[in-house]
């Protein structure tokens, strides 16, 4: 079954991506930004797309801002940042009635396109600077940000397992930067940063809805012309090797529930060709509910409050996190443990597994239900040089083996086991 087509153009240093679809009653305009982590600018980049979205040169006020959206038949606006593997992304999107559908035909795809041109390229600015107010207004809600990853336990113990785990390597850095960067930030540095972010970064477009490709390529030509730049190529990171020996470490905060998450390296990235067994190998270990960790350390043993895993399908971590007792430590990483080697050693059924792929169709057909699913399932190949269309995704997963999810489990090395306590934790 052929699920849609993507068609790629290159225009002016720009990667448009059109998917065509009757699917959606709205069109959608996404702009990704891809450069890689670096400590130097991971702050600047994450308060960013929040200066860029709050006003433009035509638009020079949030209100305005806002207010054109409203007049565009209540089109939304929204930025967002991800770390894949070690790149830093940011993500603009504009979601639009697709006139076809609306008595009045105002060409809202190009007054999108306008708009996300004028966001990227003729932001509100003063001489070579960002406006101070909008610059100062976001580096407090940057600040807030951060500090709710802090207030929240469960995102905070993931955070610190990866910065132990990925200590000397760009992928330890958080997503929205590091508090004490922020006061540095200037709205002229951040506009420096800006342009040169105009100059490297890999920029991809992508439109999706009942569009006409033709009419996608005029409004683009029209609205986003870059300046001369030096693109730079996607980094595809490699997977790591482990650590000789694991490493252990034990946090202490004034908290009731104890965070137990495992980080391990599972030395397999998207577009490797143990990928899809590394799935389905996920899926029977951690993923789901009917998955061993579930099974084992919550249900028989009921030892979690929550207990799952997930796999950074672009830095070839698998991380396992888990809400227990601090008195429960020794067992649960042992039950842990175990449902590795049972892994290992092929413990699981033919029906585990058909079960396990099932919910991975059922899982992807779900994520690209929705046009901003659908584009971060396009774009895992922009950041790695693969071409897996979706239709050869669901095949690979199909295809995977009892043998396949065995070799695969071979290779996966525990890394870091990091557990935050309470004060009084054993």
């Amino acid at each position: 079954m052929k699920l849609l087509a993507e068609q790629k153009h290159e225009l002016q240093g720009l990667t448009v991506h059109t998917i065509q679809t009757s699917k959606y009653k709205t069109n959608t305009v996404i702009l990704k930004l891809n450069s890689p982590l670096k400590e130097e600018t991971v702050t600047k980049r994450a308060l960013l797309p929040y200066v860029l979205q709050s006003a433009t040169e035509k638009l020079p006020t949030t209100t305005k801002l806002r207010s054109h959206l409203d007049d565009l038949y209540g089109a939304t606006l929204q930025v967002d940042l991800t770390k894949k593997g070690d790149n830093h992304d940011i993500t603009i999107r504009i979601d639009i009635a697709n006139e076809k559908y609306l008595k009045d035909h105002t060409p809202l795809l190009q007054h999108a396109l306008s708009l996300i041109g004028d966001i990227l390229l003729h932001p509100a600015v003063e001489g070579e600077a960002f406006l101070n107010d909008i610059v100062s207004k976001e580096k407090r809600a940057l600040r807030q940000r951060i500090q709710a990853v802090f207030d929240d336990k469960m995102r905070y113990a993931n955070l610190r397992l990866v910065e132990e785990m990925c200590k000397e390597e760009p992928y330890s850095l958080h997503v929205n930067g590091r508090i004490d960067d922020i006061e540095s930030i200037t709205a002229q540095n951040l506009y420096e940063y800006y342009q040169q972010v105009l100059k490297e970064d890999s920029i991809h477009l992508y439109v999706i809805g009942d569009i006409q490709t033709e009419d996608v390529l005029k409004g683009v030509k029209e609205s986003i012309s870059l300046p001369d730049r030096s693109v730079r190529r996607t980094n595809r990171t490699e997977a790591k090797q482990t650590a000789e020996k694991v490493n252990e470490v034990v946090e202490k905060q004034n908290i009731k529930q104890g965070k137990l998450n495992i980080g391990y390296r599972t030395n397999v990235v998207y577009g490797d060709r143990h990928y899809f067994a590394l799935q389905v190998f996920n899926g029977i270990f951690g993923a789901f509910s009917h998955s061993k960790l579930f099974m084992n350390v919550r249900e028989k043993a009921s030892l979690a409050y929550y207990v799952g895993s997930r796999v950074e399908s672009h830095k070839g971590l698998l991380m396992v996190m888990s809400g227990i007792d601090a008195k429960n430590y020794d067992q649960a990483v042992t039950i842990i443990k175990e449902q590795m080697e049972a892994m290992r050693d092929g413990e699981f059924t033919d029906e585990e597994i058909a079960q396990t792929k099932a919910v991975i169709h059922n899982q992807l057909l779900e994520t690209i239900d929705t046009p901003r699913g659908l584009v971060e399932v396009l774009y895992h190949n922009e950041l790695t040089g693969a071409s897996i269309t979706i239709d050869e995704y669901l095949k690979g997963i199909d295809a995977v083996s009892t043998q396949d999810i065995v070799k695969v489990a071979e290779n996966i090395q525990m890394d870091t086991i990091y557990f935050l306590t309470g004060m009084d934790g054993e």
